[in-house]
């Protein structure tokens, strides 16, 4: 399976143990001209904006240590052009689902706007 393949089944993993766990899932692959987020879900007051990542083994590291600083301004830039085109109001925060082998962890404000 190629990375792109292989992202999208993990995506759909994360959106579903997200979904049992009281996440409202608003946006799959957000695209836009500043970047991509993975997932954008409503979870209480908060719009979460999701990196997910996976690793079959931690051999090349863990999928948190991924989500490094320069992923972070990334995916920064791209919820901000998110929130001109969809002004929601409340409380925004960053999540990063990782996942190893069948373990799914999430880690809630993952990271801070900078």
């Amino acid at each position: 399976m190629n990375k792109r393949k292989t992202g999208a089944v993990y995506e759909a993993k994360a959106a579903s143990y997200l979904k049992e766990n009281g996440y409202q899932i608003l946006e799959k692959n957000y695209r836009c001209p500043l970047g991509e987020i993975d997932l954008i879900a409503r979870e209480g007051r908060y719009l979460v904006f999701i990196e997910v990542k996976y690793r079959r083994t931690s051999r090349l590291g863990t999928g948190e240590e991924a989500v490094n600083i320069r992923k972070q301004q990334k995916i920064l830039a791209a919820s901000r052009w998110y929130l001109m085109q969809h002004p929601a109001g409340g409380y925004c925060r960053f999540d990063v689902v990782a996942i190893h082998g069948e373990m799914i962890h999430v880690i809630r404000n993952a990271f801070e706007c900078r």
